[in-house]
């Protein structure tokens, strides 16, 4: 039997990147799979049609995870429609990288909206349809422990406060048995952050492996903490960066 048959999974910003590995991967497991996208609605069907290639139901919704209402309602989409939510992926993300004097207020309210509380609000409402089993899995940053140089600040302060976050969703909902963990990539091969893009350099010279990974690596985490390899493992930051934070 597939590992995730039977399962229902939803994964923001899940139409291209980690998230469509993610997507993917949970897929070819067995799950069927939703994911939120904002305006790349050609390559969330893409991502779908792949989900459904596998043999699973797929569904993507239009939802901005800086919009309360339209990331608890996803959530409740999912369950509406593929019958209930066993895992959710906390993925969607934004990087805006400036000086501390050229962050503006709304640099900041989109920043803390999409990674801090989208995540909150989207792991608040599916540990109402959760039941024991039920796996909350968020996407960090080794940034949050390591800020290698100037323009970060903002950035590394929202995916930090996904720590704190992480450890208390393991306390409220381990009594239920639901887990709740983060993985904190590093330099990952992705259109936001290429292996051949500007700074790349830099980045790879800061890896103990020396080079860049890839969104599978990712991937093959968020299955493991997903399925029966994680069911004890709760309230933890996994890091991923190939030694960056080495």
């Amino acid at each position: 039997m597939a590992e995730f048959a039977g399962k229902v999974a939803l994964v923001t910003g899940g139409s291209r990147g980690i998230g469509a590995a993610i997507v993917k991967r949970l897929a070819r497991g067995g799950a069927d799979v939703a994911l939120t996208y904002v305006s790349a609605a050609d390559k969330g069907r893409s991502v779908i049609a792949d989900v459904e290639a596998a043999g699973r139901r797929g569904m993507a919704i239009a939802a901005d995870t800086a919009d309360p209402a339209a990331i608890v309602g996803a959530v409740e989409r999912t369950v509406a429609e593929l019958g209930r939510l066993d895992i959710l992926v906390n993925n969607a993300g934004v990087a805006i990288m400036a000086p501390i004097e050229a962050v503006t207020l709304a640099d900041l309210d989109k920043t803390l909206g999409i990674h801090v509380r989208g995540v909150f609000l989207a792991s608040q409402a599916a540990a109402r349809h959760m039941g024991a089993g039920g796996r909350i899995i968020s996407i960090g940053s080794c940034l949050a422990d390591r800020v290698p140089g100037p323009g970060i600040a903002l950035y590394s302060m929202s995916k930090s406060a996904l720590v704190g976050l992480t450890k208390g969703l393991a306390r409220d909902l381990g009594p239920r048995g639901i887990t709740a963990n983060l993985i904190q990539p590093g330099p990952i091969d992705t259109d936001m952050n290429p292996a051949n893009g500007a700074g790349a350099e830099l980045q790879r010279s800061m890896l103990a492996l020396g080079h860049y990974g890839n969104t599978d690596d990712i991937a093959a985490t968020v299955a493991h903490l997903a399925g029966e390899g994680g069911r004890f493992i709760t309230g933890a930051t996994i890091t991923i960066d190939g030694g960056f934070t080495a």
